[in-house]
């Protein structure tokens, strides 16, 4: 979900790669749990999220459905996101001590906040955002270890794959005039990427690529009209 707004609008102006310094660091959060509440559906899970969530939780997409996440759409593309619950809208994952319950295996969206991504000519840097965390004595962390993900670079390959497929799948849902093909490759990706478990043993990326080449055979084979 693209934001137009200018980066000084929302960061400090800097853009930042994984060997760069940053104050990100929060000292624990220290109980706060600011973050985790009232986001409404901004938070969405991309397929390597979903994979942690079921692979670690030995839960299915179905199950996480009942009441720790939810599906909306996003510019056409029906997308799964955190789900807001309680009086006080906070994550379903948040525990009674305001801690999140998930934090290993947390979401890439949640595993660099308060950092953004800021995407240009098919790559992105990372962006501190100035107004998001309450918490205003931050220390000065290493971009990679902040994000604290293994094979880091081949996870910011995938990202940059996820988010121009769906980018670029988004112009063409805004194009089409063929409602029946919008609603059968929303199908087609829920059921390809979300509800078709991952195998925990087996890398992950292996997994994705092996879908990701067959969506884009089932888009190529499977055009939609276009205005």
């Amino acid at each position: 979900m693209d934001r137009k707004i200018s980066l000084s609008e929302i960061s400090d102006g800097k853009l930042y790669g994984l060997n760069d310094m940053v104050k990100a660091g929060c000292n624990d959060c220290k109980g706060c749990s600011a973050c985790c509440k009232g986001m409404g559906n901004s938070i969405i899970l991309d397929p390597f999220d979903i994979f942690r969530l079921t692979t670690n939780r030995r839960e299915s997409f179905e199950e996480l459905l009942h009441d720790k996440i939810e599906l909306n759409m996003v510019d056409g593309v029906i997308l799964p996101n955190l789900k807001m619950v309680s009086e006080v809208q906070s994550c379903a994952f948040l525990n009674e001590e305001g801690r999140c319950s998930i934090h290993a295996y947390r979401p890439g969206i949640c595993r660099i906040f308060p950092l953004g991504r800021y995407y240009e000519n098919h790559s992105y840097h990372y962006i501190l955002q100035i107004h998001e965390c309450k918490n205003k004595n931050r220390s000065k962390v290493k971009v990679s270890k902040w994000i604290d993900t293994n094979d880091v670079k081949r996870n910011e390959q995938f990202i940059l794959d996820w988010h121009y497929f769906l980018k670029n799948l988004q112009e063409q849902i805004k194009k089409s005039v063929d409602n029946n093909w919008i609603r059968n490759i929303n199908l087609y990706l829920l059921n390809t990427f979300y509800q078709k478990p991952y195998v925990k043993e087996q890398n992950f990326y292996l997994q994705f690529e092996e879908r990701f080449e067959q969506v884009k055979r089932y888009l190529e084979t499977n055009k939609s009209f276009i205005e």
